[in-house]
């Protein structure tokens, strides 16, 4: 069936002859066998209107990107990213170098000569490095010059620059270290320090220091470890102080004490005889 659809367009007439022109047409298509829809021009130009807004309105907005606030940190974080092959580089730079100090300081200035701000990651990595191939003298040379920039006065430093003495054999640098350290943060030293500078004295048979070290340990209310306990108990020994070595041991030591029993770990009471 075929369809026409007739807009309604305005009659230069009076509303009953309009009226009478649109029955008549009604009339011819009906006997023509066509069926009509009539739409409302208004309503169809009403309706083609509102989807051009809906279109222009759908252009207009756009997503626009909110601006987050600019944050403000107290703090920087040190980029890490390629630090360990910085530190590999400057282990190679300096084990082709002479053990002499102008030339290992003129090689790690020049190392940093480019750098915004000084690699302490890449640095303290290098330390490590060196530590684990047993390289001690350019451990020295790394950390006193680490030091004498005003980086890397920690702890750790400390620790690994006076193993480093004492298996260069240093021990009057390790002592001056050690002073210093004392002088500057008394309240903060931790036990792996004391624990590292009686192994030192243990090491070069120093019984006089050891029982120093142990004392400020014990004025700073520093519990030491059991291996600690057993250096200074051993250090006592030595001079002849068979009581205070007994004191030593009873006070630190634990009561108890684990053994392997059967394929497993026990634990039972520990007897004098066990503390000597």
């Amino acid at each position: 069936m075929a369809f026409s659809c007739v807009h309604s367009i305005s009659y230069p007439f009076s509303p009953w002859a309009e009226n009478k022109v649109r029955r008549n047409e009604v009339a011819f298509l009906l006997d023509s066998g066509f069926s009509i829809c009539r739409i409302s021009y208004v309503k169809c130009s009403q309706k083609l209107g509102e989807q051009s807004l809906g279109i222009s309105e759908a252009v207009e907005k756009k997503p626009v990107k909110k601006v987050g606030k600019n944050e403000h940190h107290l703090w920087k974080k040190r980029d890490s990213a390629g630090s360990g092959q910085k530190a590999l580089n400057l282990v190679r730079i300096i084990s082709q170098l002479p053990n002499e100090k102008e030339a290992v300081y003129g090689a790690l200035d020049k190392w940093t000569a480019w750098e915004t701000e000084f690699p302490l990651i890449a640095a303290a990595k290098a330390l490590r490095i060196l530590r684990k191939r047993s390289q001690w003298l350019r451990v020295i040379q790394v950390a006193k010059w680490m030091l004498s920039k005003g980086q890397g006065a920690t702890m750790g430093t400390y620790d690994t620059l006076l193993l480093a003495f004492d298996m260069d054999k240093r021990v009057d640098e390790a002592e001056s270290l050690w002073n210093m350290i004392l002088h500057i943060h008394t309240r903060s030293i931790s036990k792996r320090l004391f624990s590292r500078m009686i192994s030192l004295y243990d090491h070069h048979n120093m019984q006089d220091k050891i029982i120093e070290v142990f004392a400020d340990m014990e004025e700073l209310c520093v519990r030491p470890d059991e291996n600690t306990v057993r250096k200074v108990a051993r250090a006592f020994q030595k001079l002849g102080q068979e009581d205070k070595q007994k004191l030593v041991l009873r006070r630190y030591l634990s009561k108890w004490k684990y053994i392997h029993f059967n394929g497993e770990r026990v634990r039972v009471t520990r007897y004098e005889s066990d503390e000597d």
